[in-house]
């Protein structure tokens, strides 16, 4: 447990060492909640949107957006270029298992999306009056399912390709369609009904469901929590299977 805690560390001091990625994956997604907020006609009630705001849904699809960037982008390029450079080869001549490195760079990801949610609902709250989850334990339950889904895939990623640069690129392909499935530039509530239906079974797409409904004092979903679990299972255990230490 010391050495996970040390390496753990290291890892949340290597992010914040890297500019780019300290500020898209902690500070981004609560500057994009005060860019929105900023508009007027976001903070009026919507009948679209069932007489919510807004501003409102973007505080919850900022959670799926810090999420997307850590596991889609973060994650695969840190851990293919451990591999490409050696170093998981070189832990594992030491008391100190590459596994090890690896539960590392997730806990890391997820203290770090922690924060960043943090931040990003605090915005909301203090600056444009967003109500807090009002489904504490639901929240924590839909950002713990979609954080695992969504870090199972970047996972799966970081198992199959042979670079960090790679890895980033896959992740950024794969950013773009999945975040627009989650609402990032239409809300999900507002989209054809097809397009909700599609949506519900892509990762990001049941991950801001599952946060929207628990924002909004519900449970998330057995369709949602199916999907999500289905994403952990299936690409967690791939990319057990295919992960490739050296």
């Amino acid at each position: 447990m010391r050495v996970f805690t040390k390496l753990t560390l290291t890892e949340l001091k290597l992010n914040a060492r890297e500019p780019v990625t300290a500020f898209f994956t902690l500070f981004f997604p609560t500057i994009l909640v005060v860019i929105l907020g900023s508009i007027p006609a976001f903070r009026e009630p919507s009948d679209d949107l069932g007489g919510i705001r807004v501003i409102d849904v973007y505080v919850g699809i900022s959670v799926l957006l810090t999420l997307a960037m850590l596991g889609l982008q973060v994650v695969p390029m840190a851990l293919a270029t451990y591999r490409e450079k050696g170093i998981l080869r070189r832990l594992g001549t030491t008391p100190v298992r590459p596994v090890l490195l690896l539960a590392a760079q997730l806990a890391a990801a997820l203290i770090t999306a922690v924060l960043s949610v943090a931040l990003a609902l605090a915005a909301g709250r203090i600056l444009f009056d967003v109500p807090l989850p009002a489904q504490f334990a639901g929240f924590v339950l839909a950002f713990l399912l979609a954080a695992l889904g969504v870090f199972a895939i970047g996972l799966f990623i970081a198992a199959l390709v042979p670079t960090g640069k790679a890895g980033n690129s896959v992740g950024t392909l794969l950013f773009f369609p999945l975040m627009f499935f989650a609402g990032l530039w239409t809300p999900r509530e507002v989209m054809p009904d097809v397009l909700q239906r599609i949506s519900d079974f892509t990762p990001l797409g049941a991950g801001e469901r599952a946060v929207h409904e628990a924002m909004t004092g519900h449970w998330p979903s057995a369709l949602s929590a199916t999907v999500l679990v289905g994403y952990l299972v299936v690409f967690g255990l791939a990319a057990a299977r295919l992960f490739r230490w050296s």
